[in-house]
């Protein structure tokens, strides 16, 4: 495929330089100040601020005139979405396993998630296309690149490990706006054992009555940030578990 022939989302998305315009004066406005624009609003005010009028407005210019730089409302949140996934250098020197580099990732992408709360609400239209999402993939594939694991196998510990990561993120989100505001997360489960205990009928629901009897909801005041972290990387290894079960059963069945 020729540089011409390539979707204009992906130009964008590249920052490819656009075909020349023959008529018209030069614009002073480009891809990159739209997006700056609109990850601003984003950052402060949540993803339901950006509209096209209002990142117009950001930048003094008409919402029309924005067509050229971003063809839609969906392709403005991919552009944001590349932009604002700047890979993070890793906290410390690879030591090449496999489980400590993927765990790695994804502790710095759920920080990632958490220092800007809107970009796992970003909805996921394509496979990874920009340039800094294909930085984090290549990252991700490198420290699986000793496993053993085929490329589909990879793929699919990709995505696990990512939808772990977004979705740990939303629920935490979700969950907080659910509380009250001086009510932490430990305090809240706690309350809600105690009245499902009241609730439940052992005869009907056997296992959910043993779950509640027992003390995974125990009292506490542990600080919300501390659980949420606590929730996220006891997800992980279990993820990172079944993943090193397939390398050991790869390992098997070749040996």
């Amino acid at each position: 495929m020729q540089s011409d022939e390539i979707p204009a989302p992906l130009r964008r998305l590249w920052r490819l330089p656009d075909p020349p315009v023959r008529v018209g004066r030069p614009s002073n406005l480009d891809v990159d100040t739209v997006i700056a624009a609109a990850v601003r609003l984003a950052d402060e005010y949540g993803l339901d601020a950006v509209t096209l009028p209002r990142v117009a407005k950001e930048i003094g210019v008409t919402a029309m005139s924005l067509y050229r730089y971003v063809g839609s409302k969906s392709e403005l949140l991919q552009l944001m979405l590349d932009a604002a996934t700047t890979p993070r250098a890793p906290e410390s020197e690879p030591d090449g396993a496999w489980r400590t580099g993927l765990r790695d990732c994804a502790l710095a992408l759920w920080e990632l998630y958490r220092s800007r709360p809107w970009l796992p609400r970003v909805p996921i239209e394509t496979a990874p296309s920009g340039p800094h999402q294909l930085a984090w993939l290549e990252r991700v594939l490198a420290t699986l690149s000793s496993s053993g694991l085929g490329w589909g196998e990879k793929m699919i510990a990709v995505m696990l490990v990512g939808a772990h990561v977004r979705q740990s993120v939303l629920l935490t989100q979700d969950l907080t706006t659910g509380r009250q505001p001086d009510e932490q997360q430990s305090e809240s489960e706690y309350r809600y054992a105690l009245a499902m205990r009241e609730l439940v009928d052992p005869q009907q629901f056997p296992e959910v009555s043993a779950m509640f009897a027992s003390d995974v909801f125990a009292e506490s005041a542990v600080p919300t940030e501390t659980t949420e972290r606590a929730d996220f990387e006891a997800g992980l290894e279990l993820v990172l578990d079944g993943i090193a079960a397939r390398i050991a059963a790869n390992k098997s069945r070749d040996s």
